[in-house]
């Protein structure tokens, strides 16, 4: 457990299943508190508003749509985010080029690493 992430109130953005449930173990060992899951944009960009949330987790590919919209929401609100692929950055847009991003399958040190610096300011 980092003492940086204890309590980070994380927003994961994930379609697949197992994925998401792999992840929301590995926040829980990172002691953060996993604020809620959602599979598609419309879903994720209504919990932006009703769920209080420190960061965010987002895979860049959802099902054939993409996390960029949330990604902008999540930027206007000023909630930090990281994206997540198993691409490469070569799909995110110039827009979001700055913004970091952690490649799939999820490593507990990697992701640890990736959610300090966001907690630090450092990622966006």
């Amino acid at each position: 457990m980092i003492n940086s992430l204890l309590g980070r109130r994380i927003l994961i953005v994930e379609d697949e299943f197992l994925i998401a449930m792999m992840l929301e173990d590995m926040l829980l060992e990172l002691g953060c508190v996993v604020a809620a899951t959602a599979a598609r944009p419309a879903q994720a960009i209504g919990l932006i508003d009703e769920v209080q949330i420190d960061a965010a987790i987002l895979d860049v590919n959802l099902d054939g749509c993409d996390s960029f919209g949330i990604a902008a929401a999540l930027s206007q609100r000023r909630v930090p985010f990281l994206f997540a692929t198993g691409y490469g950055g070569s799909r995110v847009p110039p827009e979001f080029a700055a913004y970091q991003f952690i490649q799939k399958p999820y490593r507990l040190q990697e992701l640890a690493d990736a959610l300090s610096r966001l907690s630090d300011g450092a990622a966006n």
